[in-house]
């Protein structure tokens, strides 16, 4: 073998086997540059319109206040869409990166294969070689055998750095995969929030009624909030609608229901029917489907996560699961559908959510009821599995999540309680969420004062 040829494929090597290194241009570098400074550019909107509005609550209520808070909470609507638009673009920018470096990483490990399966193939013809041939050709036997040595430790190196570049891809196959994930998130909850926004439009609406009927005069103002305020026994006769199954129930129930799950877990009755009425406005748009349903061939539910534990919920509690319905995920403007539904019951609790409280445990490679591990069914004393479909279990449910979340009663441990029910810990201190947090604590007011009116049981 000439020596020329195993320092070429010595040098092959050392250029497949390089560090890997994906190079941005400079224009990508600005655009990253760029699309971060605006996110803080408006999550500090978002804050500072939030201080706005905190400050306009504590003030008396009156018709420049209100109309005030009103404007205030369609600014901070408006400017949570916005940075979400932000951050999901510099997601997907950042999933397009990744498929770039996949791109290369996939050419240089089809040129590493190549390279090891030439030097299989040259190492065979040395192996060949007879002691005759040897002694016959100009080689010495130091310089034959260096060779042989060589081309060993040439293949070693690539097996080496095939073993690297395979590890590489993987890890960044895994990064592409949680990049997808919070995009997906971060889609469905811009869904939301422009659900949200919607509500908070309406109240836009009745702010120009307001302004008209009053004339702008506070006197006239003070008289219609009078007029507004409901009466025991109205509030005897109205319905508090529940979501999933729940259908709507009338008020005193719910209260009844809420306070029992409060006593039994700490957490305010006004409180946990706040969580479910604010469940209730945004699920009720997002539509109703069934774990078999498909579209941008995605399923509703996470296959991994969530399906084989909602079968299981459907074996133990006897429903059928190919009927029975649950939440959509969110849609993205482009029609293609983005995050998880499969959301259950009132509660809206997702069945990995679930599980955990209503004692659904791993055994083996199956999912299986355990009474022991069933907390809802301990504290409601049902004598039944706890089911996510059940008025009683499901405000029970809540009230747990709440706890665990760290709502305390006050205004700011049940606010932030409330943002992490809805996006988890993580998303919970983020601006473009505060809406949910905000949207929950005006809830609990009304309820408060609903419970007050019909005298708090």
């Amino acid at each position: 073998m000439c020596r020329f040829v195993l320092l070429s494929f010595f040098g092959l090597y050392l250029f497949a086997s390089a560090p890997f290194a994906f190079a941005q241009t400079e224009g990508d570098a600005e655009r990253r540059a760029r699309l971060e400074q605006e996110l803080q550019v408006v999550e500090r909107q978002i804050l500072t319109q939030q201080r706005l509005v905190e400050d306009k609550k504590l003030e008396r209520r009156s018709l420049e206040r209100d109309v005030a808070l009103i404007e205030g909470e369609i600014k901070q609507a408006q400017l949570g869409i916005q940075a979400r638009s932000v951050a999901i673009t510099q997601l997907s920018d950042q999933i397009g990166e990744k498929e770039v470096t996949l791109s290369i990483l996939e050419e240089k490990l089809g040129q590493q294969r190549d390279s090891l399966s030439d030097l299989v193939r040259k190492s065979v013809l040395v192996d060949d070689f007879s002691l005759v041939e040897v002694m016959l050709s100009r080689k010495n036997f130091s310089e034959f055998f260096s060779d042989v040595a060589t081309y060993q430790s040439l293949k070693d190196s690539l097996n080496q750095s095939l073993t690297v570049l395979h590890g590489i891809q993987k890890d960044t196959y895994n990064q592409k995969d949680r990049l997808l994930s919070k995009q997906y998130t971060e889609a469905e909850m811009k869904k939301i929030q422009e659900l949200q926004k919607g509500e908070i439009e309406k109240k836009e609406k009745q702010k120009e009624s307001i302004l008209t009927v009053t004339k702008g005069e506070e006197r006239s103002y003070q008289v219609l909030l009078d007029s507004q305020k409901r009466t025991a026994s109205q509030l005897r006769n109205a319905l508090f609608q529940l979501l999933g199954g729940g259908g709507a129930i009338p008020l005193p129930e719910a209260i009844r229901l809420a306070q029992a799950a409060g006593k039994a877990t700490g957490i305010d009755a006004a409180m946990i029917l706040a969580i479910l009425q604010q469940e209730t406005e945004l699920g009720s748009n997002l539509g109703r489907c069934l774990f078999t349903d498909k579209t941008s061939g995605r399923p509703v539910m996470h296959p991994d996560r969530d399906e084989p534990l909602f079968l299981a919920i459907a074996q133990i509690l006897g429903f059928d699961p190919y009927t029975r319905t649950v939440s959509c995920p969110a849609y993205y403007s482009d029609g293609t559908r983005y995050g998880w539904g499969g959301a259950m019951g009132p509660s809206q609790f997702i069945p990995s959510t679930w599980a955990y409280y209503g004692g659904i445990v791993k055994s083996g490679d199956t999912w299986v009821y355990s009474q022991a591990a069933d907390v809802i069914r301990r504290m409601n004393g049902t004598g039944m599995p706890a089911n996510p479909f059940n008025n009683q279990d499901a405000f029970l449910a809540t009230a747990l999540l709440l706890r665990d979340n760290g709502a305390d009663g006050t205004h700011a441990g049940d606010r932030i309680a409330a943002l992490r029910y809805y996006a988890g810990w993580g998303g919970a201190t983020r601006p473009e969420n505060a809406f949910y947090g905000n949207s929950v604590m005006r809830h609990k007011a009304t309820m408060e004062e609903n419970i007050r009116i019909l005298g708090g049981f």
